[in-house]
């Protein structure tokens, strides 16, 4: 047998690579077309949402909640973006889908706040889920603590101030260190027709209160109003002072402290307090009277003058919003 001839390497080289790329072109056009079709087609979230709506205007909200889903998150803060959040809602609420409606209404608030119907559908939706929880907690724990609170709270709204206490009394009897209870016994004492012994027994009830929960800070608040209408001012103050510290954002705790250091003489002592207060309620005439003794009274006379005439400015605000004219509510502070 001859040996078989062998081709110089030369020449089959270019011939396997040509080989190869005949191969290659001729699966091209399948592989592009594979490619192709294992690319999901853009979704248009408009079509989607409007879809969506659709399907909400005709009741068919387990089809509509889907696609409502899916579009809302990537809709600009549109006119549409606006309609499909608000039929999502009444979707989610219709089927008592609680997480959904709360997270729409949080979305709603944020991209659209001052929306009037927003707004509007917003105070039914939560009434809603408020008055579905009451229901359910009526249902699942109808002896609970929380159950009985939650009731004596509405006869408290009602004005039923002897069915509330009695409650809250039941509760006390059955719970006797539950926090909340005893402020909730004083805010009756409070809210009933005056009595000779209203403050004495209201106060036992807020310092009842501490003792369950001493981080109250309104328990203190209350403690230090009584004490400042009683003209006790160090006890006042002390009662301010940890309200303050317990809520540093408590508004009327520094008020009502800056109010009792004017009141016993402590001027320079009173002028941190009220600026921290006319820094949280800036439209308040009251606080910048205040402040404007305290800084008159302390030496500080610029900044007095500057006080009261940003209190001028509020208390006009003040008028013009209740459509009222006239001289200004507060008299000017006497000057050092």
């Amino acid at each position: 047998m001859g040996q078989a001839a062998v081709l110089p390497a030369p020449f089959y080289m270019p011939t396997m690579r040509c080989f190869f790329l005949a191969i290659f072109a001729l699966t091209l056009p399948v592989l592009t077309h594979a490619g192709q079709t294992s690319q999901k087609q853009p979704v248009d979230d408009s079509a989607l949402a409007e879809r969506g709506i659709g399907l909400a205007r005709q009741g068919r909200c387990a089809e509509a909640l889907p696609l409502l889903g899916k579009a809302i998150p990537h809709l600009a803060a549109n006119d549409l973006k606006r309609k499909a959040g608000l039929a999502a809602v009444r979707c989610a609420l219709s089927r008592r889908d609680t997480p959904t409606a709360v997270e729409t209404l949080l979305m709603l608030n944020r991209e659209f706040p001052r929306d009037p119907e927003v707004l509007y559908v917003t105070t039914h939706a939560y009434s809603d889920l408020a008055t579905r929880a009451s229901q359910e907690l009526a249902t699942v724990a109808p002896t609970s603590p929380q159950a009985l609170e939650l009731n004596a709270e509405a006869l408290e709204s009602q004005g039923k101030w002897k069915e509330a206490k009695e409650q809250y009394e039941q509760i006390l009897a059955q719970h006797p260190d539950l926090p909340g209870i005893h402020f909730r016994l004083g805010g009756i004492i409070l809210s009933e027709p005056a009595t000779p012994t209203t403050a004495e027994d209201a106060k036992k009830e807020f310092e009842a209160e501490l003792k369950d929960d001493p981080s109250n800070a309104g328990a203190e608040y209350v403690l230090g109003e009584l004490a400042r209408q009683a003209q006790q001012w160090d006890v006042a103050i002390e009662h301010f002072e940890r309200a303050t510290k317990l809520d540093v954002n408590f508004a009327d705790a520094y008020r009502g402290l800056g109010m009792s250091l004017n009141a016993s003489g402590k001027f320079a002592d009173a002028v941190a307090p009220l600026e921290r207060y006319v820094k949280l309620q800036p439209g308040d005439p009251a606080g910048h009277y205040q402040l404007a003794i305290a800084c008159a009274r302390s030496g500080r006379k610029e900044e007095a003058e500057h006080e009261m005439e940003l209190q001028r400015e509020a208390d006009e605000a003040v008028r013009k919003a209740q459509g009222q004219a006239g001289e200004p509510n507060q008299p000017p502070p006497a000057q050092p």
